[in-house]
């Protein structure tokens, strides 16, 4: 059974030694948030695709806003399970430390996509496929079964954790050296890349199997029986996939009516479906007042995240015993009242058939597939030859905290893939564009 006293650890990844003593209202959780706000990977986020194309006229989410909701809705549903929690364990020494859940979370929230490469979701496709169909193929018979692992299945996920917990060139011990909670709460797949399967879905590379080890071992996160290494997760990682759940498929709706994909009259049948018949009417009634359909969506999905966040934190409350014991199954979203877990069924299903697959949507696959693929050749191409006078060329545009000069091939194609995953979307398609002589500035 995993305890509470030792989930709730401040101490930070490659500064174990540390401690600061200072006096405030900052606790070491809270400066995990602000630490990440105000770094470079956060603030690249702006430029980075969540499901439509970067906007036009009209704003849509990119990763950065999606973090920030994310954020704001994981402290909410954290600050909801602790105010129970900290009543049912107040006689417990230990009972205090449950006033950081809402810190915890909030930074695992912004954390939780740092990882991702550019082109949304179709940006990791694109790299793992590399390998599996693309050029990357030949390079299987040099690397280990894990090593090839890792990259036939590439997640945002482990890179998030890699990119947190990693020494680049030039960089502290520790990476962001942040605590040990809010590592671990963004781990959501806590197993090696072995145990990965078709979702392509794990939590840590080989080069960080003994970061998460140390992680979880001093956290006393239970290890699973498994001939690899897996764990349960830690349990604020499902207030966190809760949150995520929550902004992405209801902000997606808005974003899609926003755009013109999915008429005003279905989101407004589509997002009143989360409530009963007594709720609806006064729903109806605040929305006459209103003129803008937009206004109109707002409302609506302000409340629904409202009765998700209510749902999900009871449901972590109700399942506590068996999460700390590593045996809860599935999300959270899955243990939520019939009504509230039917509207979001219906909200997921109209996401599949209208939104997931929008013109706008798999044209932004196909360009950042096909850019991402490019970028990946020539740059692996440039780490295994670096003598050719080409690679130094184009080595020399690559940033000194990647480490292509790494001693072994395994870390010169993650140094790519650093790279790669680093960019935004506007920064790889200018290189790809540079690159083929699309964008070359000639003065006249």
């Amino acid at each position: 059974m995993m305890e509470w006293n030792r989930l709730i650890c401040d101490t930070r990844f490659g500064l174990e030694e540390y401690r600061d003593n200072r006096k405030g209202q900052r606790s070491d959780f809270t400066r995990d948030y602000d630490r990440l706000v105000f770094s470079s990977p956060f603030r690249r986020l702006q430029n980075k695709t969540q499901v439509f194309p970067l906007p036009g006229s009209i704003f849509v989410h990119n990763r950065l806003t999606h973090s920030i909701e994310v954020a704001c809705v994981g402290r909410s549903l954290a600050n909801e399970a602790s105010l129970v929690l900290k009543e049912r364990h107040k006689t417990e020494p230990w009972a205090h430390k449950l006033d950081a859940l809402g810190e915890i979370v909030a930074a695992g929230c912004l954390a939780h996509d740092l990882g991702n490469p550019p082109f949304g979701h179709s940006g990791e496709k694109a790299i793992s496929t590399f390998f599996s169909e693309g050029a990357g193929r030949e390079l299987q018979g040099s690397l280990s079964s894990e090593q090839w692992s890792d990259l036939v299945h590439f997640d945002g996920n482990a890179n998030a954790f890699r990119l947190l917990t990693h020494q680049f060139n030039g960089r502290r011990p520790g990476g962001f050296a942040m605590t040990y909670s809010t590592l671990a709460s963004i781990v959501k797949y806590p197993y090696e890349s072995s145990l990965a399967a078709e979702k392509n879905k794990f939590g840590f590379f080989a080069s960080e199997k003994d970061s998460f080890e140390k992680v979880a071992t001093a956290l006393g996160i239970k290890r699973l029986d498994s001939p690899y290494m897996k764990y349960a997760r830690h349990p604020l990682v499902y207030l966190v996939e809760a949150a995520d759940d929550i902004c992405y498929e209801v902000m997606d709706i808005e974003d899609a009516h926003k755009l013109g994909i999915i008429e005003s009259d279905r989101v407004i049948e589509l997002l009143l479906g989360f409530f009963d018949s007594q709720r609806i009417d006064r729903l109806r009634a605040t929305m006459s007042r209103l003129d803008d359909p937009n206004e109109k969506i707002a409302y609506l999905r302000s409340c629904v995240i409202g009765v998700l966040v209510q749902e999900c934190a009871d449901a972590f409350v109700d399942n506590e015993k068996t999460i700390l014991a590593g045996e809860f199954s599935g999300c959270l979203i899955d243990h939520i009242r019939p009504t509230a877990r039917e509207g979001y069924r219906r909200c997921a299903d109209l996401s599949w058939d209208k939104i997931y697959r929008a013109p706008d949507v798999v044209d932004i696959e196909l360009a950042g597939t096909s850019i991402i693929t490019f970028l990946m050749e020539k740059l692996i191409h440039a780490v295994r030859y670096p003598a050719l006078n080409y690679s130094r060329l184009l080595l020399s545009k690559v940033p000194q905290q990647y480490e292509v000069n790494a001693p072994d091939l395994y870390g010169k194609i993650q140094a790519v893939i650093d790279h790669v995953s680093g960019m935004t979307d506007v920064y790889a398609l200018d290189l790809y564009r540079r690159l083929n002589g699309m964008s070359l500035k000639i003065n006249n």
